[in-house]
């Protein structure tokens, strides 16, 4: 809020127009309307200093010198959390079940604590949906959870991919893998005999086609030269 931030030093500072323009990247000539009362809508001042974007010792250090420029200051950094359930938003909490049914079903080896984490959920409450004992179980869908919001495609993903290796379903799939890339090669050896087969009996039939007109030309001389005139006056 650029506008109400201008307001507040203008009424609580003797900063210079240019300064505090260039503090909140407004015109000089808005905070000059401003000073002047001349906007056409009053601005609640906002006090850059509680929130962290000043301190006093700067504001002093601009009103000292006019050629100064204010120097926004580093918020906190936010603290993240790394334990606990997950946050999931009220909009979204009725759709949990349904996620959880969708990997109850199409993912059993995913752990208890795995749905728990990725989810944001319980034990009792999954335990419930895989007994079919949940107050709700008529209502439940099973629903991709990416869909549904609850987490994203990567996070499934390495949840799903670290459950696997951990089952050694990863190793089945790379044996399946192995021997999906061997009926590969075997088919494209069978093509290649094939054709090489279809090659040599299309040569074996157009040496057999020329042999036949080759004959066929040395048969029809001599009765060629039979019919002459020059032969017929001879005999």
């Amino acid at each position: 809020m650029p506008h109400a931030t201008a307001a507040w030093l203008v009424d609580n500072t003797s900063l210079g127009f240019d300064q505090i323009a260039e503090f909140c990247g407004l015109h000089i000539l808005e905070i000059q309307a401003m000073a002047d009362d001349m906007t056409s809508s009053k601005y609640t001042g906002r006090d850059p200093v509680r929130a962290g974007e000043l301190t006093l010792e700067e504001i002093e250090r601009g009103q000292a010198d006019e050629e100064y420029r204010l120097k926004i200051q580093k918020g906190p950094d936010q603290v993240r959390r790394t334990k606990g359930p997950r946050y999931t938003p009220v909009s979204k909490r009725q759709d949990k079940p349904d996620g959880i049914a969708w990997l109850l079903r199409n993912h059993p080896e995913i752990s208890d604590a795995q749905v728990c984490k990725l989810i944001g959920t319980t034990r009792n409450t999954i335990n419930a949906i895989r007994e079919r004992s949940h107050w709700n179980i008529a209502e439940i869908q099973p629903k991709d959870p990416v869909t549904l919001g609850l987490c994203s495609q990567r996070e499934l993903d390495a949840v799903v991919s670290k459950a696997a290796k951990k089952a050694g379903i990863e190793e089945q799939g790379v044996d399946e893998a192995k021997q999906g890339v061997d009926r590969a090669a075997l088919i494209e050896e069978l093509r290649a005999e094939r054709a090489e087969e279809k090659r040599v009996a299309e040569e074996a039939l157009r040496e057999g086609e020329e042999g036949e007109q080759g004959d066929a030309a040395e048969g029809e001389a001599p009765r060629t030269e039979e019919l002459t005139a020059e032969n017929l006056f001879k005999r």
